[in-house]
């Protein structure tokens, strides 16, 4: 059943695409690249919660029954066949430009997507929104609407049976449903910022504010009747919408109460605007209505043609070319709209012809889906070895060690009681030697691995978010205790300790001084167990006494302890610069050494000054150390350090070691373990 035609919501619709667009594109607004525009996905969530709810329970109220086979073929028409040619039209820009395990890696977000389970997939893979990793996504964005089609599949359903046998308790379950979502939502921010912010459960409030409105029009037949009310409050949630946009940022914990100005906002604009009020009038103009009526095509568009664009160009555009990229969105936008949106919603071409050409399209996608997953990502498309190695330059590590629940736990993967322990412990960067040294070594030590992304072993202490005192899950300082104990369950062992150490004593990311790449403030911290440490000052003190106090706990139980240094810092993803001349054809000339892709090792020792101070100056006859930085730095070019040579590649991005790098790194480790095994002849 139709509803009467607002042209504001569809105003409201152009804001939110706008401000989402705006601010993926990060263009600078009052010093920050629009850091609120993130807050119009939760405009988009509480107009479709009204539209909707407002549909089914009309027809429910006229007519008494609701058909749900017409409410989802509404829904298709609405949703897949845009979202298909998007998909299509991405493959074979995926295809040319996207690394090998990016391409499987997309394959599979495609599959997900159509599936409407995109939320759950980027959030099991550990996609921070926002991040640097996830701006190269081109589908991160359907998360949204998988979302929205989760709630479309499940609401309809609860919405008939509670109106059937429930129907004077349907207001109170309605509120009921809102409270404890948004309960959920601002306890989950806090703890699981991820899955709050990925899932049904915690977005669930906004959509039932919508449908809460639509419960009470329907009700009262009318929206508000209160003059004064109807020329003042839409200007109240304007302005409250207006400052979400420009204020809000993405270190604020989302969706919350904090979250809750915005939603105000939209609720106050649906329920009191009137025809010939102020921001009814703005909100109805032909401009902003254009806008809100290709919204969709808009949203679908803008996100992957940004993030092929910073897959191609490496770093941010200029802002003419934000804009221009974003009137190219605009003309795609436009073009989808009128010959792919508009046809498959006509009523006069029947569902039985549109789900023809929709499954043409699907059986297309899939297969090509599978094909590049059961391949690999065809890493054969490109030729010579130096480029294979590019692609293949993000270790798999993470496939094998998740599936084996190795990362994030104390694991020891053999005890047998003739071999000595060999105990692999630290962050990332220690994760990226586990498989080498694990191919190595099985043999001869019973492996162990105490792997934490983002976390250091460093007792009584633990990493917390910069904007609050929220710990990071799994660095809390019962983790770390943990993780001694694991350790020192055992005497005598050789304790290999590899972290990127630079990164907390300095609170800041690496800056490479030579290029001009945006560099990302630190989100988070290492404090001390009250939280109670306010200057970096303090901060580094307190790392430095309490990694003293780890090594002098290890070396209690007669360890050794092999000590690598930081490694080279480049600050630009190496890979990709050197995919991006790979990809204009002059990657023989940018092999060579003469133009071999190099950094400052001036910068590196500036940067790395506190941590090799720090771990200079622990002391122990059982302390054996690991030097990084003499394998590339000063080897072929003086006073600077390489990230490749003509056949292999030593990052995976622009600080970890490629797979290449590690085992370079453990063939280091394995003169310091030959010199401890000498101790024991």
């Amino acid at each position: 059943m139709k509803i009467t035609y607002r042209p504001e919501i569809d105003g409201l619709r152009a804001i939110a695409v706008i401000s989402v667009i705006l601010y993926h594109a990060e263009i600078p607004i009052l010093g920050s690249e629009f850091p609120g525009g993130f807050i119009g996905v939760d405009i988009f969530f509480v107009i479709s919660g009204y539209l909707i709810t407002s549909i089914i329970f009309k027809e429910l109220v006229v007519t008494g029954s609701f058909s749900i086979k017409k409410f989802y073929e509404r829904r298709i028409r609405r949703i897949l066949p845009v979202l298909l040619f998007v998909i299509l039209v991405c493959l074979p820009f995926a295809w040319r430009y996207l690394v090998t395990n990016s391409f499987v890696d997309f394959s599979k977000s495609i599959l997900f997507s159509l599936g409407f389970s995109s939320n759950f997939y980027f959030h099991n893979t550990g996609l921070e929104y926002g991040a640097e990793d996830a701006l190269i996504k081109p589908l991160l964005h359907t998360w949204s609407l998988s979302v929205e089609e989760q709630y479309y599949i499940i609401f309809p359903m609860v919405l008939l049976i509670v109106f059937k046998y429930y129907r004077k308790y349907l207001i109170h379950i309605l509120i009921l449903g809102f409270s404890v979502s948004l309960g959920l939502a601002d306890w989950g921010s806090k703890t699981y910022s991820s899955a709050t912010f990925y899932f049904l459960h915690s977005r669930m409030w906004e959509l039932l504010a919508g449908s809460i409105l639509a419960y009470f029009e329907v009700k009262l037949d009318r929206r508000s009747n209160n003059k004064i009310l109807n020329l003042t409050l839409p200007s109240v949630g304007f302005f409250l919408i207006g400052y979400s946009i420009l204020f809000f940022n993405d270190e604020m914990f989302h969706p919350s109460f904090y979250t809750m100005p915005a939603i105000i906002g939209v609720c106050l604009i649906i329920w009191f605007s009137i025809k010939g009020e102020i921001i009814t009038k703005i909100l109805s103009t032909k401009f902003l209505v254009g806008i809100g009526l290709i919204s969709y095509s808009l949203y679908l568009w803008h996100y992957p043609v940004f993030a092929f664009n910073r897959i191609i160009e490496l770093e941010l555009a200029s802002l003419d070319k934000k804009f221009l990229l974003i009137f190219g969105i605009l003309i795609l936008s436009l073009i989808s709209y009128f010959f792919i949106e508009r046809p498959a919603r006509n009523r006069k071409y029947s569902f039985y012809r549109v789900s023809k050409y929709l499954c043409t399209s699907l059986i297309i996608i899939f297969f090509f889906s599978f094909t590049i997953i059961f391949n690999h990502g065809f890493k054969d498309r490109y030729a010579n070895k130096f480029t294979k190695d590019i692609f293949q330059s993000a270790p798999n590590i993470l496939k094998n060690l998740v599936y084996a629940n190795i990362v994030g736990e104390n694991v020891r993967l053999s005890s047998d009681l003739k071999k000595r322990n060999l105990f692999l412990v630290g962050d990332s960067y220690a994760e990226t030697l586990s498989l080498n040294l694990w191919e190595i070594y099985r043999d001869k030590f019973n492996i162990n691995f105490s792997l934490f992304p983002g976390c250091q072993l460093i007792l009584n202490t633990k990493r917390v978010e910069a904007k609050e005192l929220g710990v990071i899950l799994n660095c809390s300082i019962d983790t770390q205790q943990k993780r001694m104990n694991f350790i020192n369950q055992t005497k005598n062992s050789i304790v290999i300790i590899f972290s990127q150490l630079p990164l907390f004593l300095e609170e800041e990311n690496f800056n490479n001084l030579e290029y001009e790449f945006p560099v990302k403030k630190i989100n988070s911290y290492i404090q001390n167990e009250s939280s109670s440490l306010k200057t970096k000052m303090d901060r580094v003190k307190n790392i430095k006494r309490n990694y003293d106090l780890t090594v002098k706990k290890l070396l209690e139980n007669n360890h050794n302890i092999i000590l690598v240094y930081p490694m080279p810092e480049v600050g630009i993803h190496v890979p990709k610069v050197l995919m991006k001349n790979f990809k204009y054809g002059d990657y023989q000339e940018m092999f060579k050494y003469n133009n071999l892709f190099t950094i400052s090792k001036k910068n590196y020792f500036e940067r790395t000054k506190s941590s090799f101070e720090l771990l200079d100056s622990l002391k122990g006859d059982n302390i054996y150390r690991v030097y990084p930085h003499k394998l590339f730095c000063d080897k072929v070019v003086k006073n600077r350090c390489i990230t490749h040579d003509n056949n292999n590649i030593f990052y995976r991005d622009s600080h970890h070691p490629s797979l290449k790098g590690a085992e370079m790194i453990n063939k280091l480790i394995s003169k310091e373990i030959e010199k401890i095994q000498a101790k024991f002849k």
